[in-house]
């Protein structure tokens, strides 16, 4: 032991020697961790339900995340009992694979939305946008009531889509050729919704923020928190398996 001791002291007092070892001990860790990811085809396993964004959601995400929403909400459950209990089924990898990037988060100033889909009715988010206060007496959000005031400029969709497409989103090209036309008609519930619920499943269809006469941020952001959490049913849906 005193050997080993002794050579632990001088490996210690000389910087040059113990830079030395302290760069091949992380080189080797590098390898171990780095190495089996080049022989693996797919790091995230596949869940059923998990699709890309609607134009609409996709114009809401950007809203969020333009307005700094992820600094206070984390969008990740882990799989701790007071989590799941609180907020739902614990986060699954696959639910954030189309997300560029995504919004795990780390500090929760408000509540985790990973799974705030459905959870209140439009209005109720709406309301909580423009006055928080109002809904939660507690709440320190600050007011987002200039949403349900600008008119949704989301520019060329198809544009954004193919973008998307590049970074490994697996948009199709009719779903890019008809992104403008998907994102009016998912806000409008007099329009046919049949195509674009094909395109995406589960589209929820609706005026969003209580004003069918214009297209807002507010549809657009409420329409991405209403899909939050609510593609995956977890009473059905496990891991697929790779095909052998």
């Amino acid at each position: 032991m005193s050997i080993l001791a002794d050579k632990h002291k001088k490996l210690e007092r000389n910087v040059t020697l113990l830079a030395v070892f302290s760069f091949i001990a992380v080189a080797i860790g590098g390898i171990v961790e780095i190495a089996p990811l080049f022989w693996i085809d797919n790091t995230v396993e596949e869940v059923d339900g998990v699709r890309p964004y609607t134009p609409l959601e996709l114009a809401g995400r950007n809203i969020y995340v333009r307005e700094g929403c992820y600094s206070c909400h984390s969008q990740m459950i882990r799989p701790f009992r007071d989590e799941v209990e609180r907020y739902g089924h614990y986060s699954l990898a696959a639910e954030s694979m189309y997300d560029r990037p995504f919004q795990w988060g780390s500090k929760r100033t408000g509540p985790d939305l990973a799974r705030v889909g459905g959870r209140y009715s439009d209005e109720w988010h709406v309301q909580h946008l423009i006055d928080p206060r109002a809904m939660v007496p507690e709440s320190i959000m600050p007011p987002y009531a200039f949403l349900a005031e600008r008119d949704l400029d989301h520019g060329d969709m198809s544009a954004h889509l193919r973008a998307m497409r590049r970074l490994g989103v697996p948009y199709s090209e009719e779903a890019i050729e008809k992104a403008n036309e998907d994102l009016a008609i998912q806000a409008d519930p007099m329009a046919n919704a049949t195509e674009l619920q094909k395109r995406y499943p589960k589209a929820q269809v609706r005026d969003f923020d209580g004003n069918p006469d214009r297209l807002t941020e507010m549809d657009a952001l409420v329409a991405y928190l209403q899909m939050l959490g609510t593609l995956v049913d977890f009473e059905m849906g496990e891991p697929q398996e790779e095909p052998r």
